[in-house]
């Protein structure tokens, strides 16, 4: 059954995945509507789609302020911009996919969760590891109960220097008050995953750790300018040169894993060249007047480059996690420990290994590899689609209500980190309840 959609937000994900799978699976999934504020994003992805004039918007609310026009909306805005379109959808009678973090506010989180519920609408989070053959395997493994009862988790997620650099000094998510705090913005999804796996026990207790340790004007080396363009002394030898991440390395980071530097994340910038065949000159015109370009020294940056965050879950299951800007490797690895056995997995390697106390015996599986999220994105919106074809009783993997308690727990490892002090969960969910109740009687007004 083909399930037809409205997109708002054609950025990246919009274009690239939900778009993408749009155009692999036509009998599956069509737009049929578009709001976007950027005229360029929103033509191209129009013409793609075959969208008409009269479904194409400039913002969400012209979309939105009118009659049903579809069963289906992906939800894919910058991060401080999910709450208004996510109700306005499910009050107009609309399935929605949102993109994570669902809000950087604890209330808008319990509040868009319970919407879905009122309206009966599916509001499923992009919480696309769950769907990936390599974390559903780790759960099947310690479901089946082959390492016995979990006790603790040592979970790390790897980002990448080169990655870091891109997104979280240069790019969209570099500063808290535009976006999410880090642990939010990039790391809900292993908070989730910690909470899927140890079964939805609740998590008790939250304290964190962390910093931006590295990416600071007094780090700055000798002889660096404010621009990689700008005939930087050190360029040649740095990591995060622009240049060498950009524009001259047709083997380098991006490029090894299958993506070309310009166009796996439709550059701010750059998004107007985005094409594997773009014009070396106007990426270079680019780096020398974009965000891009700028040295990763001299940016208005203010995101962690590092957190420790440990967990307490009801029954005594403990875990750690650790989120860092200073990897070589690339994407996650797990360790879980049972009273039976333990499992080591490492994401990127596709690779898990079971070790039995009681047998002594090792096996090694290997998962199935994919494209976008390790084959997660995929999994995640076909779900999605079949179950506005075909209801079911069972929630989503990925259901607003199961993903409220992910972003709750990096809320409150924020909370922590900037306060100093161990966060109990069930007081930091009172207080979100609370605050909820004054803004539904009146109180102080809910942000924009």
């Amino acid at each position: 059954m083909r399930i037809e959609a409205a997109l708002i937000g054609a950025g990246n994900r919009g274009l690239r995945t939900y778009g993408r799978y749009a155009e692999l699976y036509p009998h599956e999934l069509g737009f049929v509507a578009v709001a976007e504020p950027d005229p360029v994003r929103r033509q191209g992805f129009a013409e793609i789609h075959g969208i008409p004039e009269a479904g194409r918007w400039e913002s969400w609310q012209d979309l939105l302020d009118r009659d049903r026009v579809c069963g289906a909306v992906f939800i894919c805005t910058q991060d401080r911009m999910h709450y208004g379109p996510t109700l306005a959808a499910l009050e107009r009678g609309y399935h929605v996919m949102l993109e994570k973090p669902m809000s950087q506010d604890a209330w808008e989180c319990i509040h868009m969760a319970r919407k879905a519920e009122e309206t009966g609408r599916i509001l499923v989070i992009g919480h696309v590891l769950r769907y990936a053959p390599f974390f559903s395997t780790l759960k099947q493994i310690v479901g089946s109960g082959r390492i016995g009862e979990i006790v603790s988790i040592q979970y790390n997620e790897n980002i990448g220097y080169w990655h870091f650099a891109h997104s979280f000094v240069r790019g969209n998510w570099r500063k808290t008050a535009d976006a999410s705090p880090m642990i939010l913005a990039k790391s809900c999804h292993d908070m989730d995953i910690l909470a899927w796996l140890v079964d939805g026990r609740k998590c008790l207790r939250i304290c964190s750790f962390g910093s931006l340790r590295h990416f600071r004007t007094e780090n700055a080396p000798a002889g660096s300018t404010d621009r990689c363009t700008q005939g930087c002394a050190v360029e040649r030898d740095c990591p995060y040169s622009a240049l060498k991440l950009y524009l001259r390395a047709p083997g380098g980071p991006w490029t090894a894993r299958g993506y070309h530097p310009v166009t796996l994340q439709t550059l701010e910038n750059l998004k107007r060249i985005a094409s594997p065949d773009a014009d070396p000159d106007a990426v270079l015109r680019e780096l020398e007047t974009g965000r891009y370009g700028r040295c990763v020294y001299h940016c208005d940056n203010d995101v962690v480059d590092h957190q420790v965050v440990s967990l307490e879950f009801d029954g005594g299951v403990s875990a750690s996690f650790v989120v860092c800007g200073h990897t070589a490797e690339w994407l996650r690895t797990i360790k879980i420990m049972g009273t039976r056995g333990e499992v080591r997995g490492h994401q990127g390697k596709d690779e898990i290994e079971v070790l039995d106390f009681r047998s002594g015996s090792r096996e090694v599986i290997e998962t199935a590899a994919g494209h976008g999220h390790g084959g997660g994105d995929e999994r995640l919106i076909a779900d999605f689609l079949n179950r506005i074809g075909s209801p079911r009783e069972d929630a989503p993997l990925t259901s607003a209500a199961l993903s409220v308690q992910s972003h709750l727990m990096a809320m409150a490892a924020e909370r922590s980190r900037l306060e100093g002090r161990t966060v109990d969960m069930e007081d930091f969910v009172r207080e979100a309840e609370r605050e909820g109740s004054e803004r539904s009687g009146g109180g102080r007004k809910r942000r924009p």
